[in-house]
């Protein structure tokens, strides 16, 4: 066995590259403000926003304490809370966010009051849950229709969160990091979350959904289970940004002239609990651009209980994928990257080769990634520097990616770190390469800005998209983009 440490993954920004997304941004500038992609990149940001009349006011604080700079939190480690460089059009990402009051969506708090006393007298969530998604859901459909914003906030108040949704996982916050079984996907109980992004898709505007306490302006307490304010507002912004179109940082990632196609593939089942269908959420390329495409009906193996695709199946869906990448970036790939997170059939690797084959593409990878029982210790109080990769055999490896961060000066994290297990099933490129492209993948999660992910996008995306998905009918057509999703 031999054991490697891969050096952390630069991103690449405007002017510079860097470790760290908020240094980079704040001392570099966001991604696409160089000059080939500023016509393209987002100035002003528009933003509808739905909520209490309280919560208008709150909202209003928020963004004008965003547009500022916001100094650090005491800390001893001060990259792991760093300040806040501002969202404004003069520094960092060079945009500005626009709030204006015709562009706000009141709920009633009479309607919210009267949804809370009927869940505790009659504990009915899921009706409730998808009476008061269809209310910000008729708000969504007017700011679509009528005003066209670029993003629409919808504003959770407290005593709705607190009494009606706080037992569902918030898919944007910073927690401990799970690699799930496929046929593991979502609760039993209707998810508020994705019921409501699911429906809202067909307005054709991303929504960012936030706490009314997450909009605080004063500090935490050390107590609080809130953020410190400058990582709340880089994670808002960041957010925010990307799905307004924006390109924050890119991953760097060696060769292929920046034409690798990297994509991810997990299952889900559907709401009838009868049928699992394949969710695929492709992420173009180092800067993040991502297409998500929905599958067909897959079956379960008998030996391992994991869902499959035939080989005809796994042949269109990454056909598909190749194609996806070819409408948005006007050339095909001369490289593609399969991650899934269960074992290849033959009749999986035998679809996906003719689907590269096809395309004359010659360069391709089949990954496997999972959580491993494995630990390693080191000496010290620390558990091992993230990059800390094992070589197990010559197609299977063990790294730390949510672990010891040498540039944080601690591990930031709540229990012992698990490594992610990385097997190999088709190799044409070098071992270590591909267990350096999953550490970079990991940090292509905007939702938050503290770089020590656990977990590659590829996977990440695929399966949060599986969540939301099976609440889109089959007779709708789900978004592409992955801002829809996060």
């Amino acid at each position: 066995m031999n054991i490697n440490f891969i050096n952390e993954p630069l991103l690449e920004f405007a002017n510079d590259k860097h470790i760290c997304p908020r240094f980079g941004i704040t001392n570099f500038q966001a991604y696409d403000n160089q000059s080939s992609l500023f016509s393209t990149k987002p100035k002003e940001i528009i933003l509808g926003v739905i909520g209490t009349q309280q919560n208008f006011e709150q909202f209003e604080r928020w963004i004008s304490l965003c547009s500022d700079f916001i100094p650090e939190k005491k800390s001893h480690q001060p990259n792991l809370f760093p300040s806040f460089c501002g969202f404004n059009e003069y520094l960092g990402f060079n945009a500005k966010m626009v709030c204006n009051t015709n562009y706000f969506r009141q709920i009633n708090d009479t309607d919210i009051n009267k949804a809370i006393k009927e869940v505790q007298k009659f504990k009915n969530f899921d009706e409730v849950k998808k009476r008061i998604a269809n209310t910000y859901l008729t708000h969504i459909e007017f700011l679509s229709d009528n005003k066209n914003p670029d993003v629409i906030v919808c504003i959770l108040p407290d005593n709705l969160y607190n009494k009606v949704l706080k037992f569902e996982k918030d898919e944007s916050a910073d927690i401990e990091e799970k690699l799930q079984n496929e046929t593991e996907i979502e609760d039993i109980a209707l998810n508020f979350r994705s019921f409501l992004k699911a429906n809202s898709m067909k307005f054709r505007v991303p929504l960012q959904l936030v706490r009314e306490s997450s909009l605080s302006i004063e500090q935490a307490g050390e107590k609080s289970s809130l953020q410190d304010l400058a990582t709340r507002a880089w994670n808002f912004c960041t957010a925010l940004y990307y799905k307004a179109g924006g390109i924050p940082w890119k991953a760097q990632v060696k060769g292929n002239d920046n034409l690798t196609c990297f994509v991810g593939i997990s299952f889900y089942r559907s709401l009838d609990k009868t049928t699992l269908q394949t969710s695929l959420a492709q992420v173009f390329d180092e800067q993040g651009k991502g297409v998500i495409l929905r599958g067909s009906p897959v079956a379960i193996d008998k030996k391992d209980r994991q869902p499959h695709l035939s080989e005809e199946q796994a042949y269109e869906l990454l056909k598909n994928a190749i194609k996806g990448y070819k409408d948005a970036e006007g050339t095909y790939p001369k490289r593609v990257v399969v991650h899934k997170s269960s074992k290849y059939t033959e009749q999986e690797k035998e679809g996906f080769i003719k689907a590269v084959e096809e395309e004359e593409i010659s360069t391709f990878d089949f990954v496997t990634i999972f959580e491993s029982d494995i630990r390693l210790f080191r000496i010290g109080n620390y558990p091992p520097l993230r990059g800390t990769c094992l070589e197990l055999t010559e197609t299977q490896y063990l790294l730390y990616s949510k672990s010891s961060v040498d540039y944080y000066q601690t591990y930031a994290g709540m229990y012992v770190p698990q490594p992610i297990e990385i097997r190999i099933s088709e190799l044409n490129s070098s071992p270590l390469q591909i267990c350096e492209e999953v550490l970079a993948l990991t940090k292509m999660n905007w939702n938050k800005t503290q770089f020590d992910g656990k977990i590659p996008i590829t996977i990440d995306c695929s399966r949060s998209v599986g969540k939301i998905m099976k609440y889109v009918k089959e007779n709708e057509m789900p978004s592409k983009k992955y801002g829809f999703y996060m």
